[in-house]
Order: structure tokens, then C-alpha cells, then sequence
């Protein structure tokens, strides 16, 4: 991601301090755990002495950007952070978002040949209202034919702690996400979000099946410079 947004001339900086935005705690339903966290993101991406206006943060998860920007005002609601959580709300974006929308850029020059499908993941699609930003990208990498998934609006089974709590459904989810896939004959399957990646990864390796994932930071940072 952050190859990508260099070339496309943004200055980006990285703190390797980072750690979790809080959703996993948030969703188990252990929230006091999850402020705790939360004020730690708070604390990375809110710097007094770094961060100007203009700043953005930009995340290669909309599972992440959806929470931040769905949830952290719930959590910080009536609190001295509610300030701070309000601004971090607006320059909190998703990868493709920021691409689109906010740089306005649509081709990287990357290259990729095969054929791909898109996966909508659950927060891209209903938590960042993402839909049409990913296909514009992917629409112009050179040698990737694009092909609509079946049901591609549904969700892949992932969930998070839904994963291991009903594991069963989960992976019936997961399957049907991959069997339309595979009917769509695809190489790939793209998304925006690692959890689902993982989770639909797993399933193909068990299975040993002859389709991959990968997310579309390494579709645009690929067949150019040394990628």
C-alpha cells in the first residue's frame, strides 16, 4: 500500500508502535478492554506535534476504517477523547477510498495477467459504503479480466469471532464464496479486507483448489518498479 502511494506522490509515514484499532475486544463484547486499545490508537494517530489538517490516515482494512469511524464515538461518547475522535473520524480512510476519492487517481500502471474476481467484504460494502472505488482500480491493471462474483454481496463467513464460534457455518460460507469463484473461473480473489482473504485462503488450501487470494494492495503495487 504504502509502494502505491508513494508513486502516486503522497508522503507517507509509518509508526511501527501501532497496534490494534480495538474490533476484535469490541466485537466479543468486552468493551472497557477495547477503549484501553482504542486510546492506544488514539494516542499513534492523534499526535499533537505531527499531524496537521490536512493529514490522513489510511488503512489497507475497511474492516478497521469501519470501526474507527462507526464505533470509536459510541466508545468515547460524553469522554475527553470525543474531540479527538470525532477528527480521527474524518481522516480515517480506506485504501481504495482514498484512491478514488480523495487523490482522484484510477491507474497506477499496475500489471497483473489472469482473471480475477472481487469479493465485497461485509465492512467495505455496509461500514465504509465502498462498492464501485476497488472495480475502478482493478479495471485498469493491464492484463486482468474482471468477472462478477455470484451473490458477491454475501458474506464470506469470516466474521470474526463468528469464525470460531460457529466454524461450521462459517466454512459452508466460505465454500460458497469459493465455489462461485471457481464458476466465474477465476485465478484470483480480490478484496480489501486480510481477515476474509485469510479466511478464504485457509478454505482453498485445505482443499487444495487452483485459485488464489490477494489483496488489491498487491494487485496495484504489482508488474512495475521492482514488485
Amino acid at each position: 500500500m504504502i509502494k502505491v502511494l508513494e508513486k502516486t506522490g503522497c508522503i507517507v509515514t509509518y509508526n511501527p508502535n501501532q497496534t490494534c484499532c480495538g474490533q476484535p475486544a469490541f466485537n466479543a463484547g468486552f468493551w472497557d478492554a477495547a477503549k484501553d486499545v482504542c486510546k492506544k490508537f488514539i494516542k499513534d494517530f492523534v499526535p499533537k506535534d505531527s499531524f496537521g489538517d490536512d493529514d490522513y490516515i489510511v488503512a489497507p482494512s475497511a474492516s478497521c476504517v469501519g470501526f474507527v469511524r462507526n464505533y470509536y464515538s459510541k466508545l468515547f461518547e460524553n469522554s475527553s477523547h470525543h474531540n479527538e475522535v470525532k477528527e480521527l473520524s474524518k481522516r480515517t480512510y480506506e485504501f481504495s477510498e482514498f484512491m478514488v476519492k480523495v487523490l482522484q487517481v484510477h491507474n497506477v500502471g499496475a500489471k497483473l495477467q489472469g482473471k480475477a474476481t472481487y469479493h465485497d467484504s461485509c465492512a467495505g460494502l455496509r461500514e465504509c459504503r465502498i462498492k464501485q472505488e476497488p472495480r475502478k482500480l482493478l479495471a485498469n491493471v493491464k492484463g486482468l479480466e474482471l468477472a462478477e462474483l455470484n451473490d458477491v454481496e454475501t458474506c464470506c463467513g469470516f466474521g470474526g469471532t463468528f469464525a470460531v464460534k460457529f466454524d461450521a457455518i462459517s466454512t459452508a460460507m466460505a465454500q460458497q464464496k469459493v465455489d462461485n469463484a471457481m464458476a466465474a473461473e477465476a485465478d484470483y480473489i480480490i478484496s480489501t479486507d486480510a481477515s476474509c482473504l485469510l479466511h478464504l485462503q485457509g478454505y482453498i488450501d485445505k482443499n487444495n483448489l487452483p485459485i488464489k487470494t490477494i489483496h488489491l494492495a498487491d494487485v496495484l503495487a504489482h508488474g512495475w518498479g521492482n514488485v
